[in-house]
């Protein structure tokens, strides 16, 4: 059995987010994989960035295995459609065992999907809510 690496976070989908998580995680030290299915959206990354980049369809495990599923601690899905994320998360747990699982989800309702899982969702939109509702406090914004 491969032992899993304490380090190493796949982040799927080189959005705005995506790309910012992988660069933050990227700072840290972090063994960081990121996969895309548009070779351009690697462009977002910062020169800084150290990690590992896989170009491919994520929705085919072979490109999850390129990246190193079998022995990855944390995957971060955060593509623009809810429901790819979801299964890649589902694929995560059930099928490579990966520790901790995060997807964006866009559309709040599909939260039930979640439910019986160990996969935790990021919603974007309430996240701006509750900076929002901070800033509109007086409170510092978070960096």
């Amino acid at each position: 059995m491969m032992m899993k690496n304490k380090e190493r976070t796949i982040v799927v989908g080189l959005s705005r987010l995506g790309s910012t998580i992988a660069a933050k995680l990227s700072e840290q030290g972090a063994d960081v994989v990121v996969i895309d299915k548009e070779s351009d959206s690697f462009r977002k990354l910062p020169e800084t960035y150290s990690g590992y980049e896989v170009v491919g369809d994520v929705m085919d495990t072979d490109v999850l295995e390129k990246a190193g599923i079998e022995t990855a601690k944390t995957i971060i899905v955060t593509t623009d459609e809810d429901n790819i994320n979801i299964m890649i998360g589902e694929i995560s747990a059930y099928i490579y065992g990966v520790e901790n699982i995060f997807v964006r989800l866009n559309d709040n309702d599909k939260s039930v999907l979640l439910e019986a899982t160990r996969i935790h969702a990021i919603y974007p939109f309430l996240l701006s809510l509750d900076e929002f509702e901070r800033i509109m406090k007086g409170e510092s914004a978070a960096s």
